[in-house]
């Protein structure tokens, strides 16, 4: 039996069930669990299989079982080796099995709504509604503690590095950053409302302005958005934050941590961690999160078709990926990847199967006796396809064919999420600005505290579109893990973002007011970062979505069916709040 922490003798019971095996043949021992499964042998011999978090050990009674499945039961007896032929390897005790046993039945249960078994699939919102039965499960005990394995070894390598932890409110003030917050009425101050953060960034911020130097914690964030496979209403993230470093201080840091991570649950380190721009990922990659795991990436063949004749391939820009092996797929499915080229966006979808032909490489497709000899020479020399390839492509501006593409290769290239290695890839230097708003003002991409590129500084007033931010994010597996920036801590580039922004500065101290008067007080230059820690989790448990890997989560439409949340309050707590219902809509 191992001697670890977990195995410690209690009042009820000297060890784990799953911690058996021939090393403790002939102990007596003492274990509690549920009772996963009962089977009777005649009337004077019946085994019940023992569960607790460890796993399974099976335990020979003799005499009937007056047991039920899942019933919580104590059991004494004898550790012994199974009969010759009655070895499971499919159980870690599958060499041992408990004699001599007495059994005290410590509570009775009920059928359970929902299996427990893990070959028994159950719809996901009868698990979510018993889901205190649906964590009994072996795969989400695993989980959870792969959950808690990975948080450790966050916090180990964030105390190695001399961050210290510092919980920020949960109760705090409307500061918009993008999403909607969720608002908390004051009962003690009527028709004033708290919201729940959206992240700590102000009030990270703020402790470096305090002098905390390096700070961070595991923090609950909530964001009132529609939910989705990676997101949910709320979730955590290891926040970090630090003075006197910049880009490459931060990214050292949360590379080493997360390296700490991932040996702790898959037993070795990931190599250095790639370092791409955000105009090569889009471009390579068709996306700002690209999956590393696999080749496919977007060749531009906007020089092939520069003089063409062609409509199809009459735009700003032609990019290409190839689908090796391709050419075998039929007229159905590659309709259906037009449509969905279509759905994204794109004007349309050119495709080409390579085939041999009688002077060598040719073209089958509707548009292959359209194409000039230059043009296609082009694209097998751009490709580089081979005989048996899909050559897919699209003309349009530039952003839209790389990011139709990039949907493409993930849909058409992408391992599932437990699949392949892990590829980490940090992605730098993202835009300052995204587009212009209603009134022809640069929207921020991060927030407005991101600082600008230094060598871009000279473009905020004349093109702000064009500067690029000292901003960053992590990607595992295709997976925006989180992003971070360095920060503005001076007075006079941050009135230079505020007004590129538009907003003059009786709005951005009412906005903000708060921590531009802390900034007045001398603030350090400061740099941090934001990693989701569900996402993380999820990749390294191979789950598809991350309420596999929550406790207690929402469904995709926000609601909690174990607890009925949400709730209408009654008008006596409505009153107490100052508030009054609003008539029903018609």
């Amino acid at each position: 039996m191992s001697d670890g922490a977990t195995d410690r003798a209690t009042s009820m019971r000297t060890g784990l069930c799953g911690h058996l095996g021939p090393a403790d043949v002939d102990r007596r021992v003492a274990l509690c669990g549920w009772v996963a499964r009962r089977r009777e042998h005649g009337e004077h011999l019946a085994f019940l299989d023992l569960r607790d978090h460890s796993g399974i050990v099976q335990c020979v009674v003799d005499g009937r079982l007056e047991v039920r499945s899942e019933d919580v039961v104590r059991v004494e007896g004898v550790v012994r080796r199974r009969p010759e032929g009655t070895l499971n390897p499919r159980l870690a005790t599958g060499e041992v099995e408990i004699h001599d046993c007495t059994l005290e039945v410590l509570a009775a249960a009920e059928t359970p709504p929902v299996p427990i078994e893990e070959r028994v699939e159950a719809d996901e919102a009868l698990r979510f509604r018993y889901r205190y039965l649906d964590l009994r499960r072996t795969k989400m005990q695993a989980n959870l503690r792969l959950r808690a394995t990975v948080n450790a070894a966050l916090r180990r390598a964030m105390e190695r590095n001399g961050f210290c932890e510092i919980e920020t409110p949960l109760l705090w003030s409307p500061t918009p950053e993008g999403a909607r917050e969720f608002a908390v009425p004051s009962r003690l101050h009527h028709g004033s409302f708290y919201v729940l953060p959206q992240s700590p960034q102000l009030a990270k911020q703020l402790l470096m302005v305090a002098g905390f130097d390096r700070y961070y914690q595991i923090a609950r964030c909530m964001r009132d958005e529609d939910t989705r496979a990676d997101r949910t209403l709320e979730f955590t993230q290891l926040d970090l934050e630090a003075s006197f470093v910049g880009q490459d201080d931060v990214l050292a840091v949360v590379s080493e941590a997360v390296a700490d991570a991932s040996e702790a649950v898959t037993g070795s380190r990931p190599g250095d961690i790639t370092r791409i721009s955000w105009a090569d990922a889009l471009d390579r990659f068709g996306t700002d999160k690209p999956d590393m795991r696999f080749a496919m990436e977007l060749v531009d063949l906007s020089a092939s078709f520069e003089d063409t004749s062609l409509r199809a391939f009459s735009a700003p820009c032609v990019k290409a990926l190839v689908l090796a092996g391709g050419g075998s797929l039929g007229r159905g499915r590659i309709d259906a990847l037009v449509d969905r080229a279509r759905a994204l966006g794109s004007p349309g979808l050119a495709w080409f199967k390579v085939v041999s032909g009688p002077d060598g490489l040719a073209f089958e497709s509707p548009l292959a006796a359209h194409l000039a000899e230059d043009e296609r020479a082009g694209v097998l020399a751009g490709t580089e396809a081979r005989e048996g390839d899909l050559v897919l492509a699209v003309a349009a501006d530039h952003d839209l064919a790389c990011k139709v593409l990039g949907s493409l290769r993930v849909h058409l290239g992408a391992p599932a999420v437990g699949e392949g290695e892990h590829r980490y890839v940090w992605v730098v230097d993202f835009p300052m600005f995204e587009g212009l708003d209603d009134a022809g003002n640069p929207a921020a991409a991060h927030h407005p505290f991101t600082m600008p590129h230094p060598e871009d500084l000279e473009h905020l007033e004349s093109d702000p579109l064009s500067v690029r931010s000292q901003s960053y994010d992590l990607v595992l597996n295709g997976w925006e893990l989180g992003s971070g920036s360095v920060r503005i801590h001076r007075a006079d580039i941050q009135r230079r973002v505020f007004d590129a922004l538009g907003l003059s500065p009786e709005d951005a101290q009412a906005r903000f007011g708060f921590l531009l008067d802390a900034f007045r007080y001398g603030a350090p230059p400061h740099a941090g970062f934001a990693i989701g820690l569900d996402r993380l989790v999820a990749i390294f448990a191979g789950e598809e979505s991350i309420r596999e890997v929550i406790a207690f989560p929402k469904t995709q439409s926000g609601a909690d069916l174990m607890t009925g949340a949400p709730k209408a309050l009654s008008e006596a707590a409505l009153s107490e709040l100052g508030l009054v219902r609003a008539p029903a809509k018609k």
